[in-house]
């Protein structure tokens, strides 16, 4: 082989070296795609939608009660788990009459908690039962709370368990928007 083809397939191979390398810094460090698998949070995301999470944010940035949030499901940390941000550390929360209560207020912001009906389940869900987040830890509910396992069923997240925050569905086409 000559020297000129064994340089023209080194520049292909250092190319496309350098071009993994940068996708796995990008994806690990600053956004990564994920596939909703379930209908949790419908109507927000639906079953095969394919998002993007920022994992950049929440280095300089808290999490904000309202967020669409990527973490570590507690109970089995190999699995990636989105879901809605209800409590922040020392909060009160409580679902009452389906409205979800924090700190003995109802929240309407953003309008999903306005909009959506919540189910009194599991043992961090009871009726009557006001939860206090621990600090360092966050409330996640589905935004189809009658179909969600979440923080109701397993408790709290903690803050080195959350990846990003989702920003966008890009897959399908007519589902494309930014999240909010």
């Amino acid at each position: 082989m000559d020297e000129r083809i064994k340089r023209e397939i080194w520049e292909w191979v250092e190319a496309f070296a350098i071009a993994f390398i940068i996708a796995m810094v990008l994806r690990t460090f600053v956004v990564q795609a994920f596939k909703i698998p379930s209908g949790s949070m419908r109507p927000t995301l639906v079953e095969g939608d394919r998002i993007f999470a920022n994992k950049f944010i929440y280095r300089f940035n808290d999490p904000k009660r309202g967020d669409i949030v990527i973490f570590k499901y507690p109970e089995d940390p190999k699995k990636d788990f989105v879901k809605r941000l209800v409590g922040l550390p020392g909060d009160i929360v409580e679902i009452k009459d389906g409205r979800l209560v924090v700190n003995g207020g109802v929240l309407d912001e953003p309008s999903v908690f306005r909009e959506n009906r919540y189910y009194n389940k599991g043992e961090y869900g009871e009726p009557g039962r006001a939860i206090e987040v621990p600090e360092g830890s966050y409330y996640m509910l589905g935004d189809n709370s009658m179909n969600s396992r979440d923080s109701r069923y397993w408790g709290f997240v903690k803050r080195k368990m959350i990846l990003g925050r989702a920003i966008v569905i890009w897959w399908p086409p007519s589902r494309l928007r930014m999240l909010k």
